[in-house]
């Protein structure tokens, strides 16, 4: 900022000005002063100017507009020098003048911008779209114009739209430039791509510095190239590479709309010099058909005429917002005088302390009105000749959007549209404000492209640099397992199953791809995978190949292919065959099973014995014969040779239900056992990696491999117990040693190894399942489009057969058989029956709850018949119902049925004697009244 300052003050002249506070006492005055800076011989300097003289005529002819204030336009050249530029800023600043359109450079805005924050003088500016001219640092800077912001994320997204991840970014290196290029980078980081090569050039740069530039970007991988430079020098840059043959087949020029300006502004480079053009993809700031536009494009043959030496020149966009920057100051100044703004000057009292100096630095005045003016301008709403103009809160225009056009032939067409509402689409953003967003993939479309070298295939966006440097391809010099990848003796070519798939590979690809394999390793022991894939980020190695497994650690440093071989982790351990015994019988299931299948078996015979013990005979007698009938038929059951009927509707449910689990255990333990009997065995006291890491043991991997940090970082193993093992050799006889004889108890290692360990090795076995997934690759760096197109070409290999043919070549033999043989199997555990006997045992307990609440009602009617009042005690209600569950419930019935007919015969007996006393009274009152009459008869 320091160095800023100073070059504003060294421009500082001497020179006579006016002093003291300048006020214009009058609310509306006839003039305001306002200066335009701009390059009047540039191709967009010729432009504007025409532009902003025919926007002022306009204004100064309507008298609607600033209700008789007309404006007095100064303009300055400044012949492309930011130095004249400042300069004349300066020049401004002196003679009361309230705003300055301009300046056209970002470069010269960055400068003046200081100024005009000091002494608060809005500057408009229609070309300087440097992104980082921002309002928090300059607020007296306005942009009337796109930000390049926006072009550069147009262009991310076309590079994203054809797939394509690297470019070239060729800038001019100044504001403008690297700012610019800083932005398209952040865009394209957006969407995972990047730019892989900056090829700055100066400013002012001449044909051999292109070439020099040039030269460098034809030596480098992409050929995506984005040219962000002035219309000036641009066509240079084009021309130069055109020499170079930079403009043929496979490369993609990406141009910023300086390419736009020249086509619209050079009517004789549209005909003469795009033939150099054609190919190109270019933006162009994209302004709405309007009946304002049309006729102002109608006038400009008549408004341009005459004003060139050069002959008649275009209308770019440029010009249109130059137009419109005028209609929007005046707008803005009219808003002003309406809120009683007064166009007032003071002196800033930081240059008053200075006054007295050579450079009259007290000249400079503050506009008073500043902030005014320029909230006015912040807030104008309007309708210009670029479409609607209102400013968002970061001050850029709504709704940005851009052309996207293909040079094509002596011309050029539209083949899309970017906006920041809706991205890529063929449609005009106009119709697309009216719809909801819509940025999906599926949504982005551009029409076809005419590519550099007249073709419409789309150019895959990379080559093999034309250095003559061939990659260098890291491939580990193993020791062990020569048959995936070994160094020949004495040569610098390499043989095995990885270099097979390799080659196949790279023969399928639609290019040729020059590469040299490059040993990694000092052939004693085996190299580690995962350094070989850093040097690899290093720069050491353009690519790695070999058994190179695909982990997470190694995906976070490079890219890898499609996996050509799955190969995870396994346990590999001594195994001895297991022989049978007098109670091999016994060994299908675990003595738990037993356990629990015994207690069902006596559970179930109980339960049945207690649902049928009344109404069954062969459930009844003495307590010695109901013992053996329940183990009996318990037992029976599992050959389904039970002699006993059940009677019951609950004890048929229970049986049928113990019946179905007794058919699961015998079938299963049928099945085991005659695997145990006729399947030769193996065993081993090592089950699988649990085993592992509950012991203490020794555990070999391989020296070089994954398996190491895995076993200790994944499952804690301590890296004490880690024995590294370089050979098939090693492997043998650390197993054979044991943990006690100084070996290993196991060795973990990858399974495309092991496969080959044991096809000659039948006294050692994979022990338990792999128990990682993972997948070998060819290993290349970060966002190679190499690893995609390799990828491609493993996945045809699969398809038509090759690779598994290449697999069979290497890795498959057949020198150990063990067909018939088998490791020890699991003994059936209770856990894969569980559900069958919580079904069971539910259904034996519901059965039990339904006849308890069955005999609780039957003994209830049964007391109340025996003991009408119900005066026993509760142990004795107890035994008593303990006895009725007892007794055949034919005699309960019985008995209960003798006492209804005792009961019944005792109420007859009493009626009975009832009837005949009343009788014999009623004779004996009879005869008494009989002998009375005789008595009185007598008398």
């Amino acid at each position: 900022m320091a160095m800023l300052w100073l070059l504003v003050l060294i421009v500082f002249y001497h020179g006579t000005s006016s002093n003291g506070v300048v006020t214009n006492v009058s609310n509306r005055p006839d003039v305001v002063n306002v200066g335009a800076i701009l390059s009047h011989l540039s191709i967009i300097g010729k432009v504007a100017k025409v532009a902003i003289e025919a926007a002022v005529e306009d204004v100064n002819s309507d008298p609607d507009v600033l209700a008789g204030t007309k404006i007095n336009l100064t303009m300055q050249d400044s012949n492309y020098s930011g130095f004249l530029g400042i300069v004349e800023a300066l020049q401004f600043m002196e003679k009361d003048t309230v705003a300055i359109i301009g300046p056209q450079l970002s470069v010269t805005a960055h400068v003046i911008s200081h100024i005009a924050n000091e002494l608060q003088v809005p500057l408009l500016s229609y070309s300087a779209t440097d992104p980082t001219l921002s309002p928090l640092q300059f607020p007296f800077f306005v942009r009337t114009a796109q930000s390049d912001l926006f072009q550069m994320a147009a262009i991310a997204e076309i590079v994203d739209y054809y797939g394509w991840k690297e470019v070239i970014a060729v800038y001019v290196d100044d504001d403008h430039g690297r700012n610019g290029i800083a932005a398209l980078g952040d865009k394209l980081a957006e969407r995972r791509c990047k730019i892989s090569f900056k090829a700055p050039m100066p400013a002012e740069v001449n044909r051999d510095q292109i070439t020099d530039v040039l030269v460098k970007v034809a030596l480098s991988e992409s050929r995506i190239i984005v040219l962000h430079t002035y219309a000036g020098s641009g066509p240079d840059v084009i021309k130069v590479a055109e020499s170079l043959g930079m403009m043929g087949v496979g490369y993609v020029w990406i141009a910023t709309n300086w390419l736009s300006t020249n086509l619209d502004t050079d009517p004789q480079l549209t005909s003469d010099a795009t033939e150099n053009f054609e190919g190109i993809i270019t933006l162009r700031m994209y302004t709405p058909d309007s009946e304002l536009k049309r006729k102002f494009v109608s006038r400009w043959s008549n408004l341009s005429s005459g004003k060139s030496i050069n002959g008649a020149f275009g209308l770019s966009t440029y010009g249109l917002y130059a137009y419109d920057t005028v209609w929007l100051l005046a707008h803005a100044i009219d808003a002003f005088f309406n809120q009683g703004g007064i166009i007032s000057f003071s002196n800033d009292s930081r240059l008053t302390e200075l006054k007295g100096g050579s450079m009259n630095l007290d000249a400079l005045s503050i506009f008073n009105g500043g902030n005014l003016l320029l909230k006015n301008i912040l807030q104008v709403n309007m309708t210009g000749v670029t479409g609607s103009i209102n400013f968002t809160s970061d001050r850029n225009f709504i709704h940005p959007a851009f052309e996207v056009i293909n040079v094509i032939g002596v011309g050029y067409r539209r083949i899309g549209y970017w906006s920041n509402y809706s991205g890529l689409s063929v449609l005009p953003p106009e119709i697309l404000y009216t719809k909801p967003p819509n940025r999906s993939s599926a949504n982005q479309r551009l029409n076809s492209v005419i590519w550099p070298g007249q073709t419409t295939d789309r150019p895959r966006g990379w080559a093999f640099p034309n250095n003559g440097r061939q990659l260098r391809i890291g491939v580990p010099k193993r020791v062990s397992y020569l048959e995936i990848v070994s160094q020949v003796e004495g040569t610098d070519t390499f043989k095995g199953y990885c270099i097979d798939v390799f080659t196949a590979a790279v023969n399928l690809l639609p290019y040729a791809v020059p590469y040299k394999l490059v040993p990694f390793g000092d052939g004693r022991n085996n190299p580690s995978d995962t350094e070989l894939v850093r040097l690899i980020t290093t720069g050491v190695y353009d690519a790695a190949i070999g058994d190179i497994a695909i982990i997470t650690n190694r995906t976070r440093m490079v890219d890898f292919t499609q996996p050509y071989i799955e190969s995870g982790l396994v346990v590999v351990a001594p195994v001895r065959k297991s022989n049978s015994s007098a109670w091999a019988f016994l060994r299908p299931f675990t003595p738990g099973l037993w356990c629990v299948t015994a207690i069902f078996f006596l559970i179930v015979g109980v339960v049945v014995w207690i649902l049928e013990h009344r109404i069954n005979d062969d459930f009844r007698g003495p307590p010695k014969k109901q013992v053996v009938t329940v183990l009996w038929f318990s037992l029976s059951t599992l050959f389904f040779a039970h002699k006993q009927n059940t009677i019951s509707t609950l004890g048929r449910l229970v049986l049928i239900i113990w019946l179905f689990v007794v058919l699961i255990i015998n079938s299963s333990y049928t099945a085991s056992l005659t695997s145990i009997l006729t399947v030769q065995q193996l065993s081993s006291p090592v089950k699988g990696i649990e085993t592992l890491i509950s012991s203490n043991d020794p555990i070999g991997h391989q020296q070089g491999s994954f398996a190491r940090d895995y076993l200790v970082e994944e499952l804690g193993i301590r890296e004490s117990r880690l024995i590294p093992l370089n050979s098939p050799e090693e492997y043998a006889r650390a197993l054979k040693d044991g943990p006690h004889g100084g070996g290993v108890a196991a060795v973990v290692d990858e399974r495309a190894y092991v496969d080959l360990f044991l096809s000659t090795r039948c006294e050692f076995s994979i022990i338990g399942q792999q128990f990682t997934k993972a997948g070998w690759g060819f290993a290349f760096p970060r966002d190679s489009p190499l690893a995609v197109d390799m990828s491609t070409a493993i996945l045809r290999l699969s398809e038509s057969g090759d690779l598994q043919r290449m697999h069979d070549k290497w890795l498959t033999r057949s020198a150990c058989t063990q067909q018939g043989t088998k490791l020890e199997v699991d003994r059936l555990q209770l856990k894969s029956f569980w559900g069958l006997f919580v079904t069971c045992g539910f259904a034996c307990l519901l059965a039990l709850c339904i006849y308890l609440i069955l005999m609780l009602r039957q003994f209830s009617r049964h007391s109340e018949e025996l003991e009408p009042s119900g005066r026993s005690s509760g142990s004795g209600r107890v035994q008593t119902f303990l006895t009725f569950i007892d007794e055949k419930e034919e005699d309960v019935k019985s008995s209960s049925k003798r006492r209804h007919m005792e009961k019944a015969s005792i109420r007859s007996t009493g009626e009975d004697e009832s009837s005949h006393s009343y009788s014999s009274k009623r004779r004996h009152m009879e005869a008494n009244s009989i002998k009375s009459l005789d008595i009185s008869n007598e008398v």
